[in-house]
């Protein structure tokens, strides 16, 4: 099956002295690193996300600041596409669909962050346009969230929106994901 690697919002704004740090941004970004590093020696197709934020009194994100850049765990290489969004979703108002159309791809392996915001969005997205979705969960990170009284930590905001993609992808760690991909390539 013809696969891509959607490598989403990992950016320095999101991990430690960033202006919207996750909880575990850095082994999530170890295990996006993982994935990409397997696309890269395997001659498989990827796809750098990254979010620029264009709404007044944004927080992060901004443009022409260190926070807009690709984490190292996941550096971008010159000639490496990469598709700019303004919006969770990363097919809204991008090129992303006509980039993978192009490749004829049947099957996209998602990681990234934030897990309940951008990831959440384009995983749906990518199945509601016919994508086979894998999502590897370690390699997705987000936050605590409040809700008038109620306090959720991230690993409660991360376990509910994992549980409510399987209905949208098939969700497992970065490690099975690789394995399955071998799986299937080797003779």
């Amino acid at each position: 099956m013809n696969t891509a690697l959607l490598v989403i919002d990992i950016q320095n704004d999101y991990f430690p002295g960033g202006k919207m740090e996750l909880e575990g941004a850095l082994a999530a970004g170890q295990k996006a690193g993982q994935l990409l590093q397997c696309f890269r020696e395997h001659g498989g197709r990827h796809i750098h996300i990254q979010h620029e934020s264009l709404r007044p009194g944004a927080t992060f994100f901004i443009p022409g600041t260190e926070g807009i850049r690709i984490h190292d765990s996941v550096p971008h290489y010159v000639g490496e596409p990469i598709v700019y969004k303004h919006f969770p979703n990363a097919f809204r108002e991008t090129n992303l669909l006509e980039i993978l159309r192009g490749w004829q791809t049947e099957r996209l392996v998602i990681c990234g962050m934030m897990t309940h915001m951008c990831v959440d969005a384009t995983v749906r997205a990518a199945a509601d346009l016919g994508f086979t979705v894998w999502l590897a969960a370690d390699a997705c990170a987000t936050r605590a969230l409040r809700h008038e009284d109620v306090s959720v930590t991230a690993g409660q905001v991360q376990a509910a929106f994992l549980a409510a993609l399987t209905s949208y992808a098939r969700v497992m760690t970065a490690e099975q994901t690789i394995t399955l991909l071998a799986q299937e390539s080797a003779p």
